[in-house]
């Protein structure tokens, strides 16, 4: 795929299709040959990469551990993509910026073993390696909001200390920048060339009382990201849902919009629904119906499985299909994702949102750009 498609300002058009990145205004901020460098660790399919491309940073090494991952961001991004385990990796070169999720299974609410010390708990360690060894002005960590509750956020603010940064951090809502998806996650950015600050919001909570002196947009919505796609797939461009049992079709009947399992009758509704004990933890909320005029739930990585979360579509008796999943993580629609259908969704799934990410990108090259940080010294050499 060419380069240029990757930083087409707009998805295809059709109505209510999203504005993906906004690309061609935020990377003309600087030069082609000027651009701060990158380094994306933990890349996934490169939700974060694309961001942080689109407005206006030059990736230079992107790592993740994970072959389907990294062949899907070898196709977007040639020259830059290494499918190792980090903790193997020694030769980091400069970069004007570090930017990475470490893995976050062992303490997120979802995790089958939520609170045990597993090894990649310490993965922490290896970004911030990266970090001391890079040298970076910025640098910028995504994860889940449990995050903050975890010995791995004292860890990384301690390490953080000695290198020189300062710190700032929040848990953000990807909806309230322009992400058609009510996403929580913690956001934190480190600089050692001046206190930085996180993206103010671009959108807004309908009938928010909190900004009435600033006209912004509202959130955006399910129908603004797919509400031109077919209502019936078309198995073209990852527009493909999966075939499912007459009984699972009769279910999906059942859930008016904005429902989810409990609007079931009893006699469609499994015992390990009907006897679930709310306090063992865990989602409720399965089979639930997308609400055209609202944004999303979290989009995980078994969206194409409504008894795994909401992910039934507003109008149709259907998961979402692959492309509605990626558009509601604003994926452009001429990203190109490789791999199976399965390896695809959980790609999707794990990404950064391409919006959320830009915004940080956005304020992370303000920042830079305000306290006067001359970028371009590093070289832009390819690897792998």
């Amino acid at each position: 795929m060419a380069d240029a498609s990757l930083r087409s300002s707009r998805m295809r058009s059709g109505h209510g299709a999203l504005r993906a990145i906004g690309a061609t205004k935020d990377s003309e901020l600087v030069s082609s040959e000027s651009k701060p460098t990158l380094i994306d660790l933990f890349c996934g399919a490169g939700g974060m990469t694309l961001g942080f491309m689109q407005a206006g940073f030059q990736p230079i090494l992107s790592i993740d551990h994970d072959l389907p991952s990294i062949e899907t961001h070898r196709a977007n991004f040639p020259g830059m993509s290494i499918c190792t385990d980090i903790r193997d990796f020694v030769d980091f070169p400069s970069a004007d910026v570090v930017v990475g999720g470490p893995p976050c299974q062992g303490f997120s609410r979802l995790g089958k073993q939520a609170r045990k010390e597993r090894l990649e708990n310490f993965l922490w360690k290896d970004y911030m390696r990266c970090v001391a060894s890079s040298k970076p002005s910025v640098f910028v960590i995504e994860n889940v909001p449990e995050f903050l509750k975890d010995p791995a956020f004292l860890g990384v603010s301690e390490e953080s200390e000695k290198l020189g940064y300062k710190l700032t951090v929040s848990v953000l809502n990807a909806a309230d920048f322009g992400v058609p998806q009510r996403r929580q996650r913690t956001i934190m950015i480190g600089s050692r060339i001046g206190p930085p600050s996180l993206p103010r919001a671009t959108h807004q909570k309908p009938g928010d009382q909190m900004n009435l002196f600033t006209e912004l947009p509202t959130w955006r919505t399910v129908r603004d990201a797919i509400g031109d796609l077919p209502l019936e797939p078309t198995n073209e461009n990852l527009h493909n849902s999966r075939n499912v049992s007459k009984l699972s079709l009769e279910r999906y009947r059942h859930v008016p919009p904005g429902g989810n399992r409990k609007d079931l009758p009893e006699d469609l509704q499994p015992d390990c629904w009907r006897y679930k004990d709310p306090r063992g933890g865990g989602s409720t909320d399965l089979m639930g119906r997308l609400e055209w005029d609202a944004p999303s739930l979290t989009i995980r990585t078994q969206f194409l499985k409504p008894e795994k979360g909401r992910y039934l579509h507003p109008a149709a008796d259907r998961s979402i299909t692959v492309r509605e999943g990626a558009r509601l993580q604003t994926f452009p629609d001429d990203f190109k994702f490789t791999g199976s259908v399965f390896q695809t969704v959980k790609q999707i799934g794990n990404a950064v949102p391409v919006e959320l990410a830009r915004q940080v990108a956005l304020e992370v090259f303000q920042h830079m750009a305000s306290n006067c940080y001359e970028w371009g010294n590093h070289p832009l050499e390819q690897v792998g």
